[in-house]
């Protein structure tokens, strides 16, 4: 059920990235106060929900604080190749891959379509992502999730590559759809991955790792589509961006056997 439950929370997330702006739009226009007090509700609701959250208690060894004991999420991780492949594969190719950074620029020096037209190709991977999460909600992957991994990342690279070089907005917010559709693909794969690779005692520590690297693949990858560029232009880079992430596709199945040959998501 993990699949399908990583599923709904991507497509619950990426339904709130398409209608939190829409509606943050609609409550400035009746002044800022009308913001400030929803978000506050909002908040209110979802404190008062998740304290309401009921958990079956498990008794776990405690252990003493050590330095070993901190940086053990790290050495299970570099121990077992699918999991050490599953994260760093996010890391880099999100690294490579953040051409969404540079949608201002596509929308007014390439496109020419000014704030309409970004609002559109802001919303088109999210609709892709909402699409493609609902699908898994109800049709979970039974197989071959390796090959579908490294194929998601592959649809992603050229998505992104054809964004780079279209000159049409249309072409544009189809690219855009296929990069957030072939995103959750990896998402989901990648995310079940790690919960159910990993043992009980060990998955907080494991996390941790994840979401730093996730973090970090976010914002150094919109660094580096920024800095990029900036030295040869928004279409080079964005296009770099692409080949790149098809690149790190590539090394990574090559560096992890084990990971592109898996099959199912207990499978070590």
């Amino acid at each position: 059920m993990l699949q399908q439950a990583v599923a709904w929370t991507t497509s619950v997330g990426q339904t709130s990235q398409i209608l939190g702006p829409s509606l943050g739009g609609v409550l400035y226009s009746l002044g800022p106060a009308f913001v400030y007090s929803t978000s506050t509700i909002a908040l209110l609701v979802a404190g008062i929900l998740t304290f309401l959250i009921r958990m079956e208690p498990s008794i776990r060894k405690s252990e003493p604080v050590s330095m070993r004991s901190v940086f053990l999420g790290l050495e299970f991780i570099f121990r077992h190749p699918v999991i050490l492949g599953t994260i760093s594969l996010d890391l880099f190719a999100v690294l490579l891959g953040g051409a969404t950074a540079l949608l201002p620029i596509f929308a007014q020096d390439i496109l020419h379509t000014g704030a309409w037209g970004l609002g559109l190709m802001r919303t088109a991977p999210a609709i892709g992502a909402l699409l493609m999460s609902v699908i898994f909600s109800y049709y979970p992957l039974k197989k071959n999730f390796g090959p579908m991994l490294f194929g998601a990342l592959a649809v992603f690279g050229l998505a992104t590559m054809l964004f780079a070089v279209s000159t049409s907005l249309l072409i544009s917010l189809v690219a855009l759809f296929f990069v957030g559709a072939s995103d959750v693909v990896s998402v989901v794969i990648r995310s079940s991955l790690v919960q159910l690779q990993t043992p009980d005692e060990m998955r907080g520590r494991v996390n941790a790792v994840n979401s730093l690297f996730i973090g970090t693949s976010n914002q150094l990858g919109e660094f580096e589509s920024g800095t990029l560029a900036g030295f040869v232009g928004a279409v080079p880079a964005a296009f770099i961006g692409g080949i790149g992430t098809i690149a790190v596709a590539g090394l990574w199945m090559y560096l992890f056997p084990s990971l592109r040959r898996l099959r199912s998501l207990t499978e070590s």
